[in-house]
């Protein structure tokens, strides 16, 4: 009988469940789409190109690995092995491939090199990855010549027929190209393709042997094995004797799609950011849904308080009420999940381009449309909708029938004490997780924290709601008065409808505090990284190269021009320590003081050179070293080093947390280009931008930038960051904008016979519309004070943790931006449906039944 009266119920005030409808589905497409973007860092296929002919694939171990043995109770040993990825390509010995050859079944053995090759060319459309082999490795594709020949000599190449279209190149023409060293230019013996008619995802460029093996530089070793097997050998058989052959080494035997993570690192290593990010994202949306959805939910329930009481005054036991209201909730429920899952697909597609197009996520990088995401959404939708309407019809349910039609008459002066109790846990919790941001030292641990701490704040602002907005309507009284008879109801509603007006304060408070850490969080950082640069380059000039780097020989001329003293060549990597991965840079040693201060606050620079290394207070903190310790660590292609301490720096934000030295990262890095180069002159000189600019006037792509202009550089790649940021959390944003729209819409909605009775009683429809203004601009004001007063909490704890001082970074302008648009929203969504409401004649409202 009760599943009868809840699909009747459902049928017949379809308006009033529309809100709670619009929650869930915008609740079930959030899910979907950050599950799809999980699944896809889970199970993302990565197709190979280059090996498409090579059905086994012998590469060098891309991990670093760690083995820790637990003692537990009883004598017994708990072991766990754990992997974490290097920054770079890790190199096989060239012996390898002998190993590989003495394989019975093995027809061929091809060693490959793979290494940066950029053409220095300009050409239509976004420029593809570039990159390098030598003109045996042809056969893993296969390559085969449609114009000209093979390279025969160190001054030729073999270029893809894709490139060539591009570039409009052909057999003789030249082709300047910057690999890992001086640039050269080419002469293009041969146009080549694929079976298939190129590659997709990059160019290829061939050189000879040697050529190659110049170029890539790694004397005795080689990036990949390529297997060909005999005539009537299986891939699968012969993959496990080249195993068997290759154990006690660090070679990895790849077949099938496994080939594709070892030719595109960086979608490898995109998986594990994607599942991360997709952790985050999803954590982080289904807590805000939850919260969403339990306040649409609650004021749902209490605008059927007459309704449900009028039940309970015809005998409606307490259990049948709770099921019908649960029936109801699942019937809303499994039809938002099913069309918000379905409206998720596309959002998680859309998600997946612009993380594509911004950088974040290669493009090789497949995404991966299961229907696990899916179902989660459903049962998320389905679950969600009944626990809300249980939660918020608890209280209808179970009390008596006189006391239900009291409340549906007059709102309940307080709140009751099951809620406000949780609402000060809410807040305490809330404020433990302030106090631990503030400790917290690493961005990878901070951030999570940083938006749980938001969500939980904001939990205590829907649970606390009603005291705050009858808190807040005291100071707002006076001001409220000045706009008239409307500013009077307004002020006696606010007062009277705490609990209405606070389920609308929630999601702008949630809003707004959301999007101002979203916003300002990046900044923060920036700023204060970007201070410590500031303050730690001495000086005047850096070079920078708009291609792959700037080249030894560039810094070289540098260095010999008049009236310069000192040149630091600075390349960029990251290293393990451990399994900890540390943002890193290598230095020349030269004049290093004359360029550079890094505020070193133990230990020294002087005499720093090959087997030193220098690192940030944060570093040293947690890896427990001091001058002169030792470091073990693992550099960006897996080469495992020991260095000695000789200082310890406080500017790690501006410079990293490890230095090291320039010819050491350089040798074990897949770009051994300077990403910059700091350049001194002696004061008085007059040498400058006009002197530095002809010395390097031969070098494509290098620049000489003054120290504010390389800071203005700096500030373009923060904001990069910062809108990274905002589009992996736009969607929640969206998504709690949307939930301010519908939460006002269905408070305003729900309104009709309240604007009646205030006609009826003489009040005119300007009046009206003024206290709903009014109204808007109370929860606007009450909403923005609790938002930006959670934001600026957080991230001032966030910023007491990352950078050592209170100084979060507000862009007011920014602020401004947000403020206006929450409000815009709340009036828009309150006037709105205000004038359809004022519409109908309050005569007709106050006969109409029910």
């Amino acid at each position: 009988m009760m599943l009868r009266y809840a699909l009747q119920t459902v049928r017949d005030r379809k308006a009033g469940f529309l809100g709670a409808f619009v929650a869930l589905l915008c609740a079930a497409a959030l899910v979907t789409a950050c599950g799809t973007l999980l699944e896809t860092g889970l199970r993302g296929k990565i197709g190979t190109e280059r090996y498409a002919a090579t059905p086994i694939l012998v590469s060098a171990d891309q991990n670093v690995h760690e083995t820790t043995v637990k003692e537990k109770k009883g004598g017994r040993t708990k072991t766990k092995h754990k992997a974490k990825p290097v920054a770079g390509r890790a190199w096989l010995p060239a012996a390898t491939v002998d190993t590989v050859s003495a394989v019975p079944g093995v027809e061929r053995a091809v060693p490959e090199l793979t290494f940066q090759a950029v053409p220095l060319v300009k050409a239509p459309g976004k420029p593809l990855p570039s990159y390098g082999h030598a003109w045996t490795s042809a056969a893993l594709t296969p390559f085969t010549l449609t114009e000209g020949r093979a390279p025969q000599s160190g001054g030729e190449v073999v270029v893809d027929r894709a490139l060539a279209a591009r570039a409009g190149l052909e057999p003789g023409s030249e082709l300047a190209v910057q690999s890992t060293g001086e640039p050269r230019t080419y002469r293009v013996s041969g146009v080549a393709t694929t079976d298939r008619g190129g590659l997709a995802q990059q160019s290829a460029l061939f050189f000879s042997d040697d050529e190659a093996q110049r170029l890539a530089p790694r004397d005795g070793q080689v990036s990949a094995v390529g297997v060909l097997p005999a005539p009537g050998v299986g891939a699968a058989e012969l993959a496990a004797r080249v195993e068997r052959a290759l154990q006690g080494t660090t070679a990895q035997v790849a077949t099938g799609d496994e080939r594709g993570p070892v030719e595109f690192l960086d979608a490898a290593g995109a998986r594990i950011k994607l599942v991360s990010m997709g952790g985050a994202m999803g954590g982080t949306s289904l807590l805000v849904a939850i919260l969403v959805v339990v306040g649409t939910f609650a004021l749902s329930v209490q605008q059927r308080y007459r309704e449900l009481a009028l039940l309970r005054a015809i005998a409606a036991t307490p259990g049948q009420l709770r099921r019908m209201i649960g029936r109801e909730a699942l019937l809303v429920g499994l039809a938002a999940g099913v069309a918000g899952a379905l409206a998720g697909l596309p959002l998680a597609a859309w998600l997946h381009g612009r993380f594509v197009d911004s950088g974040v996520v290669p493009v090789t990088l497949e995404r991966t449309a299961g229907i696990v995401p899916m179902f989660a959404a459903v049962a998320a939708s389905l679950l969600g909708a009944w626990a809300a309407a249980r939660i918020t019809g608890r209280r209808i349910a179970r009390i008596r029938p006189a006391e239900a039609l009291a409340e549906a008459a007059v709102e309940r002066r307080r709140p009751g004490w099951i809620r406000s109790a949780l609402g000060v846990l809410l807040l305490a919790g809330g404020a433990v997780l302030v106090v631990v941001l503030g400790s917290l030292r690493t961005e990878p641990a901070s951030t999570p924290v940083t938006f749980l701490a938001v969500v939980v704040l904001a939990g205590a602002v829907s649970l606390l709601g009603p005291l705050l907005v009858r808190g807040a309507t005291v100071l707002l009284a006076g001001p409220l008065r000045l706009a008239g008879p409307g500013g009077h109801l307004a002020t006696a509603n606010l007062r009277g409808n705490a609990t209405r007006m606070a389920s609308a304060v929630t999601p702008l408070a949630l809003l707004i505090g959301m999007t101002c850490t979203v916003l300002f969080i990046t900044p923060t950082l920036g700023d204060a990284a970007r201070a410590q640069a500031r303050d730690g380059i001495r000086a005047q000039w850096v070079l920078a190269a708009q291609g792959p780097g700037v080249t030894r020989e560039a810094a070289e001329r540098i260095r010999r021009t008049p009236g310069v003293t000192a040149a630091t060549e600075i390349v960029h990597t990251s290293v393990r320590v451990g399994l900890t991965k540390y943002a890193a840079q290598g230095v020349t040693p030269a004049g290093l003081s004359r360029t550079w201060d890094p505020e070193v606050t133990g230990g020294s620079l002087d005499g720093f050179a090959e087997g030193s290394a220098a690192v940030s207070e944060l570093a040293a903190d947690q890896l427990g070293l001091k001058p002169g310790s030792p470091l073990k660590l693992t550099l960006g292609d897996g080469t495992p080093v020991t260095l000695t301490v000789s200082a310890v720096y406080a500017r790690g934000l501006g410079f990293g947390d490890l230095t090291l030295p320039h010819g050491l990262v350089a040798a074990h890095a897949d770009n051994p280009l300077a990403g910059g180069v700091l350049v001194a002159t002696e004061p008085g000189s007059g040498t400058g931008r006009d002197q530095l600019a002809a010395a390097v006037r031969e070098f494509p792509g290098v620049q000489v930038l003054s120290a504010a202009d390389a800071d203005a550089a700096r500030a373009e790649l923060q904001d990069a960051g910062a809108e990274i940021n905002l589009l992996a959390m736009g969607l929640v944003l969206a998504f709690t904008a949307i939930a301010v729209v519908n939460t006002l819409a269905m408070s305003t909605a729900e309104r009709f016979r309240e604007f009646a009775m205030l006609r009826l009683a003489g009040a005119k429809r300007r009046q009206v519309l003024r206290m709903l203004r009014t109204e808007a601009l109370a929860v606007v004001l009450i909403g923005t004070a609790l938002g930006s007063g959670i934001a600026l909490a957080v991230l001032t704890a966030f910023s007491v943790g990352m950078t050592g001082a209170a100084a979060p970074a507000v862009l007011p302008v920014a602020y401004a931006a947000v403020v206006g648009v929450a409000g815009v929203l709340a009036l828009a969504a309150t006037a709105l449906p205000g004038r359809v409401a004022l519409r109908v004649p309050p005569v007709d409202v106050a006969t109409a039944k029910g």
